[in-house]
């Protein structure tokens, strides 16, 4: 196993659309170690490492993304999201927009399939390359019924791909929503003067290292990150009011709270609009196939 501090840089200091007490749980697993990710050859096709066990039985040239179940391809969207992990599959408790990009592109060509689930069990994560795959999910639609199926919860990055999909069902108690911009800044600076330890810091450029840790954030420095998650924040918001059938200030009046299936003190999810139906997810999966049988 190989240590990656430098999946740090990925998610300090910059925005994330992640539900805020599960980000604090992805901080921590940083002091963990990851194995190698899958890698791919400039082709697109998959090298089959010797230790990956879950493709055993499979060609190089014949891996997929997704499982193919009677028809339904099933792609997992689980963990905390990222850009880029140069897997098809999750892998060390994070799925890659890209390998999810490729599986559902290689789908929706795929002959042999009719229907696309999206499995969703995740608090969200990464907003570089978020929306681009939410667009691209959105505009497919009507070319093949594309469901998101949630085994648990769909939260904040992990409920915009699944709000880009026609139909989208909750467990009674899973739960959707978070649907905000969240980016923690650390401030080192205090820690290190009790120490002794002083960073000097040369910038060509007034605003160069802004929200570095090793000084304290100023008023000014402050105001130009929060107009830079404010607008990330707002493209969140007109997103899944698109895809939802919204209203944008429905969405924004949520305050980036969760919902749960099953309503109680407050409505469920289906009640606030987030979802269209509370169901277990092989509930959900046989409403699909009844579906296409159907049709």
């Amino acid at each position: 196993m190989t240590s990656h501090p430098h999946l740090a840089q990925r998610l300090f200091n910059r925005p994330l659309a992640i539900r805020e007490d599960k980000a604090e749980l992805v901080m921590a697993a940083l002091a963990d170690r990851f194995g190698v990710a899958r890698l791919f050859r400039a082709d697109g096709t998959a090298v089959i490492l010797a230790n990956d066990d879950w493709t055993e039985g499979v060609e190089a040239g014949e891996y997929r993304g997704y499982d193919v179940i009677s028809g339904v391809a099933r792609i997992p969207v689980e963990g905390t999201l990222v850009a880029k992990l140069g897997s098809l599959r999750p892998y060390s408790g994070m799925t890659g927009y890209d390998g999810i990009r490729a599986a559902f592109l290689m789908a929706l060509n795929d002959a042999s399939v009719e229907a696309i689930v999206l499995d969703i069990d995740s608090p969200g994560g990464e907003v570089a390359g978020l929306f681009d795959l939410v667009d691209l999910i959105y505009r497919a639609r009507g070319r093949k019924p594309i469901w998101a199926i949630l085994s648990d919860c769909a939260y904040s990055a992990a409920y915009a791909l699944a709000s880009a999909c026609d139909r989208i069902f909750v467990p009674r108690l899973g739960g959707v929503g978070s649907i905000g911009i969240i980016c923690m800044l650390t401030d080192i600076s205090r820690g290190l003067d009790k120490d002794g330890v002083t960073v000097n810091i040369i910038r060509h450029g007034a605003h160069k290292a802004e929200g570095n840790p090793f000084e304290a954030l100023s008023d000014d420095a402050r105001g130009r990150i929060q107009a830079e998650i404010d607008v990330a924040g707002e493209l969140f918001i007109s997103t899944v009011a698109r895809n939802r059938g919204l209203k944008p200030a429905a969405i924004a009046n949520l305050n980036a709270e969760c919902f749960t299936g099953l309503p109680g003190a407050r409505p469920g999810a289906v009640e606030i609009g987030l979802a269209d139906a509370v169901m277990a997810p092989d509930e959900a999966f046989r409403a699909l196939l009844d579906q296409l049988d159907a049709a």
